[in-house]
């Protein structure tokens, strides 16, 4: 994927070490207009990772001490991270065991009136129902906040990812559909008083040099990781296609073992999926468990991964949280059943295939 960019990378990393304008420069400026405008919202402010992304958005949305967040119990944990560095409680609830998407119905079930937001994370790449969210934002009176660290131009009932609230955070991790050479984020908004709010809170507080009014912090995107961004952007969607045509052949080649207890896990957004993650699922009905089938693929030199082996209530550091195991059902199944295919862009529908032949080989071993 990068081969190709080789030259613009490097030419655009020159520029930034010609001008010397290394922190908050000229291409910090430009990314943040880009992809806000790609997202479709009016507002983006670079930050040094998504997990200060939803940190800083969060705060700049409002929420502050005493604050409850309903969060999913299965998510990366910089979620929950991201919500207790902005002075909430995290409120974690289950997650739907067919799309591993935060349960709507356990999350309205879970507000009280100390709830100030509701963090969708749309994992995997796929976004969480719009116009479940919004109902239960309109019902209750809380905010949307969104983690869209893995849905960079997801969409879903004409929602692009980020769209949905009164604001989202994004992280350019390299590993993601959209990622830097190092750590960074964003938080996109369509409210110009929350943007200029993360801007402060960003640079020590600090609206303009030496001026510090609120209690702020250091997380600045870094102009050459945003000069990296910048040369990658234009690429995004030809790359997100490139996954979700993988995914459908994937979708097509393991249909056969759905009997066998071996499902993707479900699409509920169609071409808005753009599958940073590939996840399969094996249920007790399956033949072999995830970690065998993990073994078998890895002696055919086929990596596989597991998003995530620990939910976040399950955490050692994060047992203060008071949820005892039991207390989230499908994160926990989940847990111990997933399994995340190859999947990046190039990956080609022969090396797809070739992964799925594998499967079915040592399926079929299992009688």
């Amino acid at each position: 994927m990068h081969d190709p960019l080789e030259a613009e990378f490097a030419a655009a990393i020159a520029r930034v070490l010609e001008r010397g304008d290394f922190i908050l420069g000229k291409d910090v400026r430009e990314f943040e207009a880009a992809f806000a405008e790609a997202t479709g919202v009016a507002h983006g402010v670079g930050v040094a990772s998504g997990t200060d992304a939803i940190a800083l958005g969060l705060q700049a949305c409002g929420v502050e001490a005493g604050d409850e967040v309903i969060v999913p119990a299965n998510t990366f944990i910089a979620t929950v991270i991201g919500a207790i560095h902005a002075g909430a409680r995290p409120v974690l609830v289950d997650c739907d065991l067919a799309t591993g998407l935060i349960d709507l119905d356990a999350a309205e079930a879970a507000i009280t009136p100390k709830t100030k937001a509701i963090v969708p994370v749309h994992l995997y790449g796929q976004v969480v129902s719009p116009r479940r969210l919004l109902e239960i934002s309109e019902r209750h009176g809380v905010t949307i906040f969104e983690d869209a660290a893995q849905a960079h131009l997801a969409d879903r009932d004409g929602y692009t990812a980020g769209t949905i609230g009164k604001a989202a955070a994004y992280s350019f991790y390299p590993a993601k559909n959209l990622g830097a050479f190092g750590n960074g984020g964003i938080v996109l908004t369509r409210d110009s008083a929350v943007a200029d709010k993360v801007r402060s809170l960003r640079n020590y507080g600090a609206p303009k040099k030496y001026l510090h009014v609120e209690h702020g912090t250091n997380s600045r995107l870094d102009t050459i990781q945003a000069a990296i961004l910048n040369v990658k952007l234009p690429h995004l969607r030809e790359w997100n296609r490139d996954r979700n045509a993988c995914a459908a052949e994937y979708d097509r080649l393991l249909a056969p073992l759905a009997d066998r207890g071996i499902v993707p896990m479900r699409n509920d957004s169609g071409g808005g999926h753009i599958y940073h993650l590939y996840v399969l699922h094996l249920s007790d009905r399956a033949p072999l468990d995830r970690d065998a089938l993990a073994s078998a693929l890895q002696e055919r030199n086929i990596s596989t991964g597991i998003h995530y082996p620990i939910p976040c209530h399950r955490q050692p550091g994060y047992l203060d949280l008071g949820y005892p195991e039991g207390a989230f059902p499908n994160a926990e199944a989940l847990c111990g059943e997933i399994l995340s295919l190859p999947m990046f862009p190039g990956l080609g529908l022969d090396r797809v295939e070739t992964v799925c032949t594998a499967i079915e080989e040592i399926i079929a071993t299992c009688g």
